[in-house]
């Protein structure tokens, strides 16, 4: 006989409050999220640079599209990573699962420090900046499921703002991004960045992995880990489970997800955008993303307790609805008037608007699952749309530009994608019961 269906997720207003402060939670929960989107968008932003370095072709239009592939490339591995570290978190615990994927980041991260250039081992240089993605975005995989997991079983009353701090070091990690390219690029010259100026935000990252690996060993697993259960709950936990029994959930957590994973890589685009296609300075396009990662930093707890009050659907649902209808007019009034002040407003609005949208996204996506099969329906749910629409949105970006000669092109793009969220926002709401 099969095994029953586990029943329909509810909020766990229930469960004990664990021993650990919430800040220190939080600092747990966020710290190797901040690193991984750190990592993410630095690579981003410097990533003129880096086709330079480790790409031996002469046009600079044709290195760039590499070096983004790269960064697209490696997000195949992380629907893997979100299967096995997902799994060992519902398994042994979100604190067990945080631990080891901070652990992997690290080598990763180090493994980019130090990696030689084209020019001093030749292939072995693409090669092995694959490698350390690879391991990246593996550890990656899993860190989505197992934080947000974490942030929202602390308190079923604040889910909604305790959530959106996965999503606030997200804005965090962008405005550390953002400054450190703004000022390398500002100090240093040309020949330099490409040298080894770009090295040192990595560098920076790989010191941050020690501080997270301290907390998260320092730290309570979550309270709903503590619940003595294992009927249908457990049903879930294994993999098979999660695609027979979970694959709705799967569906809306990874749509609800799309339009603010393709803006994300959208905005981190726009200031190599502003340099290639508008002529801008390296250091005032990427100071338009200080602006727009301190938006994302701190509009998003607010919104995130908005959502606690008000309704969660309520707030996302009219802001995917203006991203996906101003975008193309904003790019449109960027690539005519092609000043730093509008390309700071273009990028001020969509920070806005993703920072309303996505600040109760993480308890969205976690009430599309039950304890025993979340961490691991989010980190598959999560890396494989980041995989489809937004590891690939910069190389997309790019291409659409070059091969219609249309600068406004991924705007439409955005437009279409917006759509899919509308759909799984209102299948939320219908087969989940979500607010």
């Amino acid at each position: 006989m099969s095994p029953a269906a586990p029943p329909s997720p509810s909020p766990d207003s229930s469960v004990p409050a664990p021993a650990t402060r919430p800040v220190r939670v939080i600092a747990a929960a966020t710290i190797g999220n901040a690193l991984e989107w750190f990592d993410i968008a630095i690579y981003a932003m410097l990533a003129i640079y880096i086709g330079r370095v480790f790409f031996p072709d002469a046009d600079p239009g044709v290195q760039l599209v590499q070096a983004f592939g790269v960064f697209g490339v490696t997000y195949l591995i992380r629907p893997l990573g979100g299967l096995l570290l997902g799994s060992y978190a519902d398994r042994r615990g979100r604190k067990k699962a945080l631990v080891l994927s901070i652990r992997l980041m690290v080598v990763g991260t180090g493994m980019i420090v130090v990696m030689p250039g084209y020019d001093t081992i030749g292939l072995f240089a693409p090669l092995g900046i694959v490698a350390a993605r690879l391991v990246q975005g593996f550890a990656a995989g899993g860190e989505f499921g197992a934080a947000t997991s974490l942030l929202v079983e602390q308190n079923g009353r604040r889910r909604g703002f305790l959530g959106s701090f996965q999503f606030a070091s997200q804005g965090m990690a962008t405005l550390l991004a953002a400054g450190f390219a703004a000022g390398l690029t500002a100090l240093l010259s040309e020949a330099d960045m490409t040298a080894w100026g770009w090295r040192i935000p990595f560098a920076f990252g790989l010191l941050v992995g020690p501080v997270g690996y301290y907390i998260r060993r320092h730290v309570d697993d979550s309270p709903a880990m503590a619940d003595p259960d294992d009927g249908a709950k457990r049903v879930s936990s294994q993999l098979g489970g999660l695609f027979r029994y979970q694959w709705g959930g799967l569906l809306i957590a990874g749509g609800v997800l799309v339009v603010s994973t393709a803006l994300n890589f959208i905005l981190q685009y726009l200031p190599t955008f502003g340099i290639s296609e508008l002529g801008l300075s390296p250091s005032s396009s990427f100071l338009a993303l200080v602006i727009t990662g301190a938006i994302l930093t701190f509009v998003t707890p607010l919104v995130g307790q908005a959502g606690d009050m008000v309704g969660r659907v309520r707030i996302m649902l009219p802001a995917a609805l203006l991203i996906g209808a101003s975008v193309v007019p904003l790019f449109l009034w960027l690539t005519a008037a092609r000043t730093f002040g509008v390309l700071v407003a273009v990028m001020v609005v969509l920070g806005l608007l993703k920072a309303v949208y996505f600040g109760a996204l993480p308890s969205v996506m976690a009430d599309a699952f039950p304890v025993r099969a979340r961490a691991t329906g989010l980190s598959f749910s999560y890396n494989t749309t980041v995989a489809v629409f937004g590891g690939f949105t910069p190389t997309i970006a790019a291409a659409l530009v070059a091969t219609t000669g249309r600068q406004e092109s991924p705007g439409y793009y955005l437009l279409a994608v917006s759509f899919v969220t509308v759909a799984a926002l209102f299948a939320a709401v219908r087969w989940r019961g979500i607010r």
